[in-house]
């Protein structure tokens, strides 16, 4: 067996993704390393991506620090190769900057039967599925067009699987210490720094009796636990904001500043702002108007459950239209929540409260009462309009019966 040192460089990580932040190294100096096992995670656009190997070796030495910015072609490693062959991936070039016949030369090399060259996937994707014996026309991906990810091969590789990520424990710092701003941390703090500097917040609170919102949800867990739902108040307020949202086209908008212009979409993509280990994390659920309460649910637990075990997918961190946020789990009453830049609103959700309150009739009675807290792009949206779309997801959750129906 011929052994010899070679290079392992970044592949493609995504359709136009052409730099990312090193976040953390999953092998040392000294490792064994075989087909399809994770090497590094990378950062883009808040989504944390695993980078697996393409080759059987030993590492020889880590190229990169946890926090460098790389780039696509960038040299990660350096290991003793092992697999025999002597051959390694070479450093690919961004697609808009590779020509045409180049990148038909290389897809022509690459691939290796009719059903693997019909596939959308880029070259760098096409050698690293070859090394890790994936078969790309099995591979479903989740890219533009359904282009084939390098993140769509970790998942499909059929080696070294990384076992699953323990619980871990809400780090809030030791007294006296420096944190290194950096991760999805620094791009929160940057994210935030330009919706707040950029959008003119104004803030509406208001109150909703949820008391046969809770009900409903309440009878329906049960239903729910055989094919293992868990029914969460969320996909009530996901149904709510879809139909306020189409009664106020103008919240489900965004601000072109370049352009001059208010755009108002015609997808209803419904971000869930989710506390992770790594810090906020507003995944999105994308055509959430077509989707009932149970698969709100489903849908909303995958993405949640991934954003905390920091294995979102860049494509479900992206797109969203209009944003929620529940700070209720935790406790609080209400909130005056930062718009998702370039959205125009955000809903922050309380904590459900029992207390009296009285009916129509003047009478006493016990009630689950729900804080709901708007904040919207004053460029945008006027305080009338704003409370026009409040009182609209307010009828929305008083009626809950009629959110289970399409």
């Amino acid at each position: 067996m011929r052994i010899a040192v070679m290079d392992f460089h970044l592949p493609e990580l995504g359709e136009g993704v052409y730099e990312a932040e090193m976040s953390r190294w999953l092998v040392k100096e000294g490792d064994k390393v075989k087909p399809g096992q994770g090497l590094l995670e990378v950062l883009t656009d808040k989504a944390t991506m695993e980078v697996p190997a393409p080759f059987a070796g030993t590492v020889e030495s880590l190229r990169v620090k946890e926090g460098d910015k790389i780039k696509i072609g960038d040299v990660m490693l350096a290991y003793r190769d092992q697999s025999g062959d002597g051959k390694q991936a070479p450093a690919q070039t961004p697609i808009s900057s590779t020509p045409k016949a180049e990148t038909k030369a290389k897809l022509a090399h690459s691939s290796g039967n009719g059903a693997a060259d019909a596939v959308k996937a880029a070259p760098s994707v096409r050698v690293l599925a070859r090394k890790l014996g994936v078969d790309l026309a099995q591979v479903q991906g989740t890219g533009p067009g359904g282009r084939v990810l390098i993140e769509d091969l970790t998942a499909a590789a059929p080696a070294a699987k990384q076992a699953a990520a323990p619980v871990v424990k809400e780090d809030y710092g030791a007294p006296g210490s420096r944190l290194k701003l950096q991760g999805v941390r620094r791009l929160i703090a940057e994210h935030m720094v330009q919706a707040w500097h950029t959008i003119p917040h104004y803030t509406y609170v208001d109150e909703v009796d949820v008391t046969e919102l809770v009900k409903i949800r309440d009878g329906l867990r049960a239903a729910g636990k055989p094919a293992g739902i868990k029914l969460t108040y969320m996909p009530f307020f996901v149904r709510a904001v879809t139909r306020a949202l189409k009664d106020v086209p103008l919240v489900n908008a965004s601000l072109d500043d370049a352009a001059g212009e208010i755009v108002l979409h015609d997808k209803y993509h419904i971000g869930i702002a989710v506390a992770a280990p790594a810090g906020l994390l507003v995944p999105v659920v994308h055509d959430a108007d077509r989707l009932g309460v149970m698969d709100l649910a489903k849908e909303i637990e995958r993405l949640t459950s991934a954003a905390r075990a920091g294995k979102s997918k860049r494509a479900d961190l992206l797109g969203g239209t209009f944003t929620i946020t529940s700070i209720g789990n935790i406790g609080g009453l209400f909130a005056t929540p930062i718009i998702h830049h370039p959205q125009v609103g955000i809903l922050g959700i309380g904590k459900v409260v029992k207390r009296p309150i009285f009916d129509a009739q003047g009478q006493i009675r016990a009630a689950d009462m729900l804080y709901l807290s708007f904040a919207f792009d004053h460029r945008v949206l006027d305080g009338a309009v704003g409370t026009v779309f409040g009182n609209a997801v307010k009828q929305q959750l008083t009626n809950p019966a009629a959110l289970l129906v399409d």
